[in-house]
């Protein structure tokens, strides 16, 4: 209390009002992975983002594929390169933007130089725990680990849920082991603060590639068409063909008052006849001009300037001339001049590549688009999934069944299906604690995460002030507001706020005399929260006319 002294008016402002709860955010992913570069700024700590082009400003981009392209010209097969660790975590991302993601953490482990170990990805969860903010943790990087490894990782993501009470796990289920192995290695400690999805997606998006990591052709498997190519003043002779061909040219002086024209035999013979006298560009003029007929096939053969063109041509003593291979000649980069048209259809055929992700991604999209459109409380379930073809296996309704009721362990796993005229659809609601009642649903422990961290911050004002109604008074009243709105929005289920939520604080409510003694101020809340309607039933019967 203030002491006055001085004769005068003075104005002193009372707080009557309570102080109000601040929700936090609800959908804020955590990414543990390796990427591109790691700046200074960015090694040991976990760094928010808002968009993908953020990302690739602070981290880089993806990690490109390399491929093999075998077969003829016209039905092209094209394989992906195995890579010694398939790094997911950009195309990842990516997907997760696509599907309505907004802020999220990246903690980068490493770069792309060297294959991650487990033991970088527990660096990477600690790291994450000293990080307030984020509310879901996702492993998609890990897929990759031996199995072992992964399963132990998502025990330990559990375990960190559990401690810190303000996040929850997205886990894959690994496609290489199947559900089985799954319920097998998760463990049973902390399953109520995870959810796994099955199974992995065919994604719309596509594989990022060097054009000097794309090999034409292979040692053990039919080649390619791939160039040779001879030089000599004024012009080059292109040649575009199989392995086992022995491409020649001959250019015969002839005599510089007739016009060039060309041959090509039975053995892949070019013959460019009367160049005396004659540059590479009149050489090439004559060519293009022999080529547009119809009834002239080039065979592989293609002639350019070399320079300027301006140079005479040189003749060959009238010798057939092998063609050399170009240096790195079956990489796609090097046919980019000298052959277009197979150039164009191996990108066109790389273009049809979708790259193959585990769904956690797009499932924390999909949670930060529910979370924002309708609330957490609502199930992040009957869902269309952007940038995705489909699910790489389609379950049926008998499949999913036992994905989401096992008798033998309680671990529910939420099937992702494609469905006729609705597209790709996350068909699962459970957590993997599946056969608990309290804790069964996605929605309600998310629910009750939110509560929970919203009112422990909002409550911190009253840590050291008196332990007496007043402020039982004030902490009873901003917890009522809170729940009271959220009543109103219905995430909380009950005709009356009565009904949905009860707050109790105060001696012989919550309190004993020692607590009070002892400086516990004790809260009680008692939420009823919405649940989904998992099983829609309508039971019809027949009706006798009455009339």
């Amino acid at each position: 209390m203030a002491t006055y002294k001085t004769p005068g008016v003075y104005v002193q402002e009372v707080s009557t009002l309570p102080p109000s709860v601040a929700e936090v955010s609800t959908a804020i992913p955590a990414f543990i992975g390796c990427t591109a570069k790691r700046l200074p700024d960015t090694v040991g700590k976990g760094v928010p983002i808002g968009t993908l082009l953020e990302y690739e400003d602070k981290f880089g981009k993806e990690n490109p594929s390399g491929f093999t392209v075998t077969g003829e010209s016209e039905s092209l097969q094209v394989n992906r390169v195995s890579p010694a660790f398939d790094y997911l975590l950009y195309y990842s991302l990516s997907l997760y933007f696509m599907n309505g993601g907004g802020p999220c953490y990246v903690v980068s482990i490493g770069d792309y130089t060297v294959a991650p170990t487990k033991d970088q990805f527990i660096a990477g969860l600690a790291t994450l725990e000293k990080e307030d903010q984020p509310t879901l943790i996702l492993l998609t990087d890990a897929v990759n680990l031996e199995s072992a490894d992964y399963y132990d990782l998502c025990q330990q993501a559990l375990a960190q849920c559990k401690k810190l009470g303000d996040r929850f796990a997205i886990l894959d289920v690994l496609d290489t082991e199947g559900v089985a192995d799954f319920r097998d290695q998760i463990g049973t400690k902390y399953l109520e603060y995870g959810a796994a999805y099955h199974p992995y997606l065919q994604t719309s998006l596509n594989y990022s590639f060097d054009e000097n990591n794309v090999t034409l052709g292979s040692p053990s498997g039919p080649s390619v068409t791939f160039s040779k190519v001879f030089t000599t003043d004024g012009i080059e002779v292109h040649y575009t063909g199989t392995a086992t061909d022995a491409p020649k040219v001959k250019i015969v002086a002839g005599t510089a008052a007739s016009e060039i024209t060309f041959g090509i035999s039975s053995s892949r013979v070019l013959t460019i006849n009367d160049v005396a006298g004659k540059n590479g560009q009149a050489v090439v003029e004559a060519w293009t001009t022999w080529k547009a007929d119809a009834n002239n096939d080039p065979q592989g053969f293609d002639i350019i300037v070399n320079g300027a063109g301006t140079a005479n041509v040189a003749h060959t003593s009238n010798q057939n001339v092998d063609l050399e291979a170009q240096t790195s000649s079956n990489k796609l980069a090097d046919i980019k001049s000298s052959n277009t048209a197979l150039y164009n259809q191996v990108k066109a055929a790389l273009a049809k590549l979708r790259v193959t992700l585990p769904p956690s991604s797009a499932i924390a999209g999909a949670y930060a688009s529910v979370d924002r459109d309708r609330g957490v409380w609502k199930a992040p379930a009957n869902v269309s999934l952007s940038g995705v073809i489909g699910p790489v296996v389609k379950i049926t309704h008998a499949d999913q069944e036992n994905l989401n009721v096992d008798p033998a362990t309680g671990k529910s796993i939420n099937a992702i299906r494609a469905f006729t005229g609705k597209g790709t659809l996350v068909w699962g609601a459970r957590t993997l604690a599946g056969n608990d009642n309290e804790w069964r649903y996605v929605s309600v422990r998310r629910l009750f995460n939110m509560i929970e961290e919203s009112t422990q911050k909002a409550t911190s004002f009253a840590v050291f002030e008196p332990n007496d109604a007043t402020t039982w008074l004030k902490v009873k009243a901003m917890i009522e507001s809170y729940l009271y709105g959220l009543w109103q929005q219905g995430a909380l289920a009950g005709p009356s706020p009565d009904a949905a939520y009860f707050v109790n604080v105060g001696l012989g409510k919550s309190m004993t005399p020692l607590d009070v003694l002892e400086g516990r101020m004790i809260v009680e809340i008692g939420i009823a929260a919405v649940r989904p309607a998992e099983f829609i039933i309508l039971r019809f019967t027949h009706k006798l006319q009455q009339a």
